[in-house]
């Protein structure tokens, strides 16, 4: 009858929106968004890619198309085909993060895990050139005119990229004091060798100070200077 109205799920069609869902994809996620600023490029920015690109999927509930943890078989039948949609949209996420020279290699895969899998095998590897490298880039960064602030951050960053390479198995004994104690103290040693030669007098200041701050307070008392 013309103008009629059906009742509630007479067409059989689910039309009801989960914003929970895994497989729901906003209207803003769209398969050309680029989610990360980070590019692969190879060993060195693997971990980087992948720390970023597992907050933002979790962010956006599509974590689980990234680990496999939410495969296609674990949804109802008429829900497949948002579950094939959603996984499209983070293979074009994965893709729009890896750099072109790598990207053809895996420009035509078409499950989010798979291509992952495929990156993880191939780039989270950490030789000995690749600590090298890190290591030669955190002795000879130097401040060089920049802001206080930018010089810190690039070397924070830089820090906690050799010790995700380096990372040693947790313990709570007395060595592995001396070892977090001698580590926060190379720490202050490099950030204090490359402050540039304008805070000579208030770098003499700090190495007097006993104990030795750590790093971050000593960042702050040369912030304190700049701003004079």
């Amino acid at each position: 009858m013309a103008g009629s109205i059906d009742p509630p799920g007479g067409s059989g069609k689910d039309d009801s929106i989960n914003f929970d869902d895994p497989p729901y994809v906003h209207p803003s996620d769209n398969a050309t968004a680029t989610i990360v600023t980070v590019k692969l490029n190879g060993n060195e920015n693997f971990r980087i890619l992948r720390s970023y690109m597992s907050r933002v999927l979790k962010a956006r509930n599509k974590l689980g198309f990234f680990d496999g943890t939410f495969k296609k078989d674990s949804v109802e039948t008429n829900k497949e085909s948002k579950w094939e949609r959603a996984n499209v949209v983070v293979c074009s996420w994965l893709l729009s993060s890896i750099s072109d020279s790598i990207y053809a290699s895996h420009a035509y895969s078409d499950n989010a895990k798979e291509i992952w899998d495929n990156l993880f095998e191939t780039y989270n590897k950490a030789d000995g050139s690749v600590v090298f490298n890190v290591h030669q880039r955190i002795n000879s960064l130097k401040q060089n005119g920049m802001s206080v602030s930018d010089y810190f951050n690039k070397l924070d960053a830089l820090w906690k990229e050799f010790d995700g390479l380096t990372s040693l198995t947790e313990c709570t004994c007395e060595a592995a004091v001396k070892l977090n104690y001698h580590s926060r103290l190379m720490k202050l040693m490099q950030f204090l060798s490359g402050v540039d030669d304008s805070y000579n007098q208030v770098k003499s200041h700090i190495l007097l100070m006993d104990p030795l701050p750590n790093v971050k307070t000593v960042f702050s008392i040369i912030s304190q200077e700049e701003s004079l």
